[in-house]
């Protein structure tokens, strides 16, 4: 379990991504409704839009998006990365163009966690340097050299902070390199964090590879502290990292893939948008109790995304967001009674 200002997170779990302070589509009573203990916000997109001095009117996200239970925001490293256009990186942080506007700006490690105290989150990250795959051992020997000083600085400006009460999570770098990863993990346990998260996966590398380099990281982590796998996953991955001793998951999976018409179930994945649905009348899943399933059919889901209605996003994501969340809850019963190598069995023998 994970002790929040706004309540406990039981682990493992799975945050819905609410990267501009919304999960898309849904309100805060549709996520309590679904089963969802804690969302994950930005603090790259958050700072750049609304800005702080908006959040701040409202004491920080909780009060801006009426959710009231835990929020866990990430740095901002990754979209750095995978959106703005860099300008530098040095060890002073990094200077990005917005991708917004084109605005020039410098992300510090203190003005990540300075932004986050605005945010008022629960839970914040640690400025990373966030490399694409495949890198060279050089360029991920930096990204560690860079992330370990930044999470100093970080942790300095949060211990001056301290009367917020936020948590602050160390991100492990190294790319795909084992012997970096172990450096990166032995640093970041020695600067001293209240959870660790293995950040760089889930950029491009096989499935193959992100789990190997995963089983390697997670064990070299203190068994005390939550270990968070960043940006993963699928089904198959959320139980897969489960079973190398993971506890936080975030993805845009079910919310993304909803907005396309694909819908998760026990039995496997299925595209709403295919013709053998446009006369069924049974709901996306037999059984399954949320607000979608037990009120509307396939042929009315198929028809709201054929003819592209709002609606439609809004239903799949209900529907989607309780699939993960009923998982998690599972994963969670079958770990406390000592089944889970059994659920993991039968959960790959439903899947067709």
């Amino acid at each position: 379990m994970l002790h929040t200002r706004h309540g406990i997170v039981e682990t493992p779990v799975f945050m819905p991504v609410g990267t501009l302070a919304t999960v898309k589509s849904l309100s805060p009573e549709e996520l309590l409704k679904a089963g969802t203990q804690i969302i994950l916000g930005n603090t790259y997109h958050l700072y750049l839009r609304p800005g702080c001095e908006v959040i701040n009117l409202f004491s920080g996200l909780h009060g801006f998006t009426n959710w009231h239970r835990p929020i866990l925001t990430d740095s901002g490293g990754f979209q750095v990365f995978s959106l703005a256009k860099l300008t530098k990186i040095n060890e002073e942080g990094v200077t990005f163009q917005s991708h917004i506007d084109g605005s020039k700006h410098l992300l510090t490690p203190e003005k990540a966690v300075e932004i986050q105290i605005c945010l008022n989150s629960d839970i914040m990250m640690c400025l990373d340097n966030c490399i694409a795959y495949p890198s060279s051992k050089n360029e991920a020997k930096v990204s560690v050299e860079l992330t370990s000083a930044w999470a100093k600085r970080c942790k300095k400006v949060w211990n001056e902070n301290k009367g917020a009460q936020n948590l602050l999570f160390g991100i492990i770098q190294g790319g795909m390199f084992k012997d970096l990863r172990k450096i990166s993990a032995e640093e970041m346990v020695e600067i001293g964090f209240n959870g660790y998260a293995v950040g760089g996966l889930s950029v491009g590398e096989p499935k193959d590879i992100m789990f190997d380099i995963a089983e390697f990281t997670l064990p070299v982590l203190p068994d005390t502290k939550p270990k968070y796998v960043m940006g993963t996953g699928t089904p198959k991955d959320l139980v897969e990292l489960v079973s190398l001793g993971a506890d936080m998951f975030d993805c845009v999976i079910p919310t993304r893939n909803a907005r396309n018409g694909q819908m998760f179930t026990k039995s496997g994945t299925i595209n709403i948008s295919n013709s053998r649905f446009r006369y069924d009348t049974d709901p996306v899943e037999e059984g399954c109790t949320c607000y979608t399933c037990r009120n509307y059919s396939r042929a009315y889901l198929r028809h709201l995304y054929m003819a592209k209605e709002l609606l439609s996003y809004r239903l799949n994501t209900i529907h989607n967001i309780h699939y993960y969340t009923s998982l998690m809850k599972k994963i969670r019963e079958a770990i406390l009674k000592d089944e889970f190598a059994t659920f993991r069995k039968d959960f790959y023998n439903s899947i067709k």
